[in-house]
């Protein structure tokens, strides 16, 4: 199979590898959240109901204070009763409290004066052994009273604490419940959202491409429809669907579109939301999940990035993970479980199905594969014409133009490309989207963002003359992908770029056509040779894909006659997705050896012939060199009226 790099453009001398974005999410089910009056009286009812308790346990604990009470000293007490001034006291603990026989004045706030018998003081702690032997020769009242509320009360004061931290504790498990559902803490509960077809607005049409995935999943589209036409005849439904595709391509979205057609519920989770800290949680989930589906029947289920839990159990550092394997195999047990006339469908999508378990792909489980590739010129268009809807779009702007230029994106990177497009037209103050602003949005995917960064004369000339030397050997292979530009400018993680765009979308790719790649690659390394007599870290990026490119000609493809029509594993398994840690080779050392002897031939052997070429066309190399100086910036046009048209010779 070939590998879908080879599907997308050209960029010599770029050391940054593009990623692939997020492909389209399923839209979350909406929140029905509180209004602003609603969540204000769930916030003020338990204010109150503290400051009320708190009022309450003030005036059980005693009454309030005398406003008419004066708090006096110790030594100005035993004064009044050295003088006869004291009535009676009472004594509350270490408090005192009692009358004067003689009004005294007591200053108030804002100087106000006013007259008061009652007076309080407090004991000292030391104790007074000679108090009360001037109490009695002044005849005052003596009396003493014990601390002691009343014992409802003291309940109240005890209680209260409890009460408060018992109505925290029911308020915070409504609130989880309310966010997981189900259960205390909702462990056991599938966190899958549930959609009703009403919900899910996706359908067939609004999804661009993708025709061969929509015939395949149309015949269980009508089965979920009615059930009963295929179960007359003795049909049975496949329990499992697997959609296989790169990152983006629209996976997600094709599983909503099919709920939206089927116009039955939709149960979507990611694979990840079944594992928690505590081993039997995700199998838990997974019986959950299985049966709401069950009694929804008909329904989906579309479980995302299935390989987080799907992954070859026992495999991997440490021999496997408990928790998963053990959800992975209530999986496998749930679907074996399914009747006949159960009609539950199976959704799942990954992006890396080399990684799965077999028992996971087997018949009678996930045994229907539906293959969703980067789409094709006339797709792209589509796509484009979707995410540009709402986007005023100048004259100038062709989408079948600008499809054609974007081999090998996928949707999410068209959807990028559209938003990114109405950006740089937005900070132009345009009213319109023109094409200018389609071509820099282009380049910022694929190349980068311009970078400010200053180079000396020497380096901009030496990076002139390595871009034009992948240039100049684009135009001259006959078998090379059209050129679209060259530019010395810094994007990304580049100094320069030569980006070329296949005339049509390629599936398969000859020995001649991957020859003329290689020659582009080592084009720029040469050119700095032929210049300079010697070589620079720029074309780091450029062997390492000339490397790569090689090696698989040699070992996957077969276009070695010393190694003839055989195949070699190059050992690029990784042990962390399921791989065992030891993997053996599948030839001998002796065979090892001479994979390399013909993958160094190869492109050694090429490098010379491109030496060749570009010594034969200095003067066309010097011209290219010396305009991309000045302008920084080439397209192909321009290239082809520099260098006169020139004709391609013969094949290196």
């Amino acid at each position: 199979m070939l590998n879908n790099k080879f599907k997308k453009s050209f960029l010599s001398h770029s050391s940054h590898e593009k990623g692939h974005d997020a492909e389209n999410d399923l839209p979350h089910q909406a929140d029905h959240k509180n209004s602003p009056r609603q969540s204000f009286r769930s916030l003020w009812f338990p204010f109150l109901t503290v400051v009320f308790m708190w009022l309450l346990a003030s005036t059980i604990s005693g009454p309030f204070e005398d406003v008419f009470t004066q708090e006096v000293s110790y030594s100005e007490f035993k004064q009044q009763v050295r003088t006869g001034n004291v009535e009676k006291v009472v004594f509350k603990g270490d408090q005192i409290q009692g009358e004067f026989v003689n009004t005294v004045k007591v200053m108030k706030n804002e100087g106000e004066e006013r007259t008061s018998r009652s007076f309080s003081t407090t004991l000292p702690s030391v104790g007074d052994d000679a108090l009360m032997p001037s109490l009695e020769e002044q005849d005052v009242t003596i009396h003493a009273e014990t601390q002691e509320n009343s014992w409802w009360s003291l309940l109240l004061i005890s209680w209260l604490p409890w009460i408060l931290i018992f109505g925290l504790i029911l308020y915070a498990q409504k609130k989880v419940q309310d966010r997981m559902g189900g259960q205390i803490l909702g462990f056991g509960q599938s966190p899958g959202k549930r959609f009703e077809q009403s919900e899910s607005k996706v359908k067939f049409h609004d999804v661009a491409g993708l025709e061969n995935p929509k015939k395949d999943l149309q015949e269980i589209i009508d089965y979920l429809k009615d059930p009963s036409r295929f179960q007359s005849i003795g049909a049975e439904l496949p329990k499992g669907v697997l959609l296989l595709g790169p990152p983006g391509t629209g996976k997600t979205l094709l599983a909503k579109a099919s709920a939206g057609e089927a116009d039955v519920p939709f149960f979507s989770l990611s694979g990840s939301e079944f594992i928690e800290m505590f081993v039997g949680v995700g199998a838990s989930r997974v019986r959950n999940l299985f049966a709401n589906a069950k009694k929804e029947s008909p329904a989906i289920i579309f479980i995302d990035e299935i390989d987080s839990i799907g992954r070859a159990r026992g495999t991997g550092l440490g021999g496997g993970h408990d928790e998963r394997e053990q959800t992975l195999n209530q999986i496998l047990s749930e679907m074996d479980g399914f009747d006949a006339h159960d009609a539950v469908v199976v959704m799942a999508a990954t992006n890396r199905p080399d990684v799965l378990d077999t028992a996971l792909t087997r018949p009678g489980r996930f045994d229907r594969h539906v293959t969703i590739d980067l789409p094709d010129k006339r797709a792209r268009t589509e796509i484009l014409l979707i995410h540009t809807r709402n986007i005023p779009l100048h004259e100038d702007v062709n989408l079948e133009h600008v499809a054609r230029r974007t081999v090998g994106l996928s949707g999410a990177d068209l959807k990028n490309l559209a938003n990114e497009a109405a950006l740089f037209s937005a900070r132009k103050h345009k009213e319109k989207v023109e094409n200018e602003d389609f071509d820099q949005a282009l380049d910022k995917i694929l190349l980068g963002a311009v970078r400010e960064d200053i180079i000396t004369d020497d380096e901009k000339r030496i990076v002139a003359y390595h871009e034009s030397g992948h240039a100049l050997v684009a135009k001259l292979m006959p078998h090379a992908d059209p050129l679209r530009k060259v530019s010395i400018i810094p994007r990304g993680r580049s100094l320069g770029a030569t980006e070329q765009i296949p005339a049509e979308d390629r599936h398969n790719l000859g020995y001649r056509y991957l020859r003329d790649r290689l020659a582009i690659l080592l084009g720029g390394r040469v050119a700095e040779k032929l210049i300079f007599n010697e070589y620079t870290t720029g074309a780091a990026n450029d062997l390492k894909e000339a490397t790569k490119l090689a090696k698989r000609m040699v070992c996957q493809w077969g276009m070695s006659e010393r190694l003839g029509p055989l195949t070699y594993r190059l050992g690029e398994e990784h042990v962390f997705l399921g791989k065992e840690i030891a993997q053996d080779k599948d030839y001998s050392e002796h065979t090892a050896q001479i994979i390399d002897e013909e993958t160094q031939s190869l492109v050694v052997n090429i490098e010379a012939n491109v030496e060749e070429l570009l010594a034969q066309n200095k003067t066309s190399l010097d011209a290219l060199a010396g305009a991309l100086l000045e302008q920084e910036t080439l397209e192909n046009h321009v290239v082809d009226n520099l260098l006169k048209i020139i004709t391609a010779p013969a094949a290196v």
